[in-house]
Formats: structure tokens, C-alpha cells, sequence
């Protein structure tokens, strides 16, 4: 009996609202690879991740990769896009490192591993293409980012 006093128009009016309601519309986010459709857009954001990581590889051993850790990895920067709108929500770039000691005594090795997430200090509403535009070239580690005098270097200061 109570489940058919839900079945009148009043039921229907309250579905159609919610069908269009503003939650029913949230932002769908994507990986940046799964939202580019032409060729070029994927080709540079591969050049780019691999000019980062080539970046890196350049600076760390003079400025991020002493101390204890001192063999940092970059494993993977990857970027939310919003699938409408191509807005970035985020962008990590994510590396692991490890501190090794050996107990002479007894030939056991402790490890202490940890990993780090790096936020890429972009300006809000920041595009996908955006970023790639800006990061051309050889030295992407240190490019401006759009709409700010900041770089992914900078993020990683903050970071690492």
C-alpha cells in the first residue's frame, strides 16, 4: 500500500527533477590519455612525460636526490581531465625511493622505502591543452605553468 501512493504524477515530477539535477550532471573525470582523440594531442603528452622524467634525471643528483634517499625514481605524472571541458582537475606526478642498511653482524638488510606525491601547481580551470602548450620544448620541468609564474620544479621543491 505505501509503495503506491509513489506511483502517481508527483513520483514522476520528482524523477524528471532529479534526472537533471546538478548532481545528475557532475563532472566526469578522466586519465589525460583517455581523453585526447587526435594523434598529436596523444603524441605530446607522451613527449611530455618523457621530457619530464629526462629533466629530472638532469637535476636530481645535485638537488632532490640527496640524503637518505638518494636513488628517487619518477614513476608515472599523470593529470584528471574533466571529459567535457578538458579542465584539469589535478596532476601528481608520483616517485619512490629507498634507504638501504646493512647489519654487518648478521648480513640482514633493512629498507626503508617510501613514496612521494607531487602536486603540480597549476591555476584553476587550467586546460589539458593548456598544459601540453606550455610545457613544450626541451626543458618542460621548468616551463611556467599556465597562469602562474610557478613550474612543476617548483611543485617538486615543495614536495620532495
Amino acid at each position: 500500500m505505501a509503495l503506491s501512493c509513489f506511483r502517481g504524477p508527483l513520483f514522476l515530477l520528482l524523477s524528471a527533477l532529479a534526472a537533471v539535477s546538478p548532481t545528475a550532471q557532475a563532472a566526469t573525470y578522466v586519465d589525460a590519455s583517455s581523453y585526447f582523440t587526435r594523434d598529436q594531442d596523444f603524441e605530446a603528452w607522451y613527449v611530455l612525460r618523457s621530457g619530464l622524467e629526462r629533466n629530472f634525471d638532469d637535476v636530481c643528483g645535485d638537488t632532490f636526490c640527496e640524503g637518505d634517499y638518494s636513488n628517487l625514481q619518477p614513476l608515472r605524472y599523470q593529470c584528471s581531465v574533466n571529459a567535457a571541458s578538458g579542465r584539469i582537475g589535478m596532476c601528481i606526478w608520483v616517485f619512490a625511493g629507498s634507504n638501504e642498511e646493512i647489519d654487518p653482524a648478521t648480513g640482514r638488510i633493512r629498507v626503508d622505502a617510501k613514496a612521494w606525491r607531487c602536486r603540480t601547481p597549476l591555476a584553476s580551470r587550467t586546460t589539458i591543452e593548456e598544459l601540453l602548450a606550455a610545457l613544450q620544448g626541451d626543458e618542460p620541468l621548468r616551463a611556467a605553468l599556465p597562469g602562474t609564474d610557478r613550474s612543476i620544479y617548483d611543485g617538486l621543491g615543495d614536495c620532495l
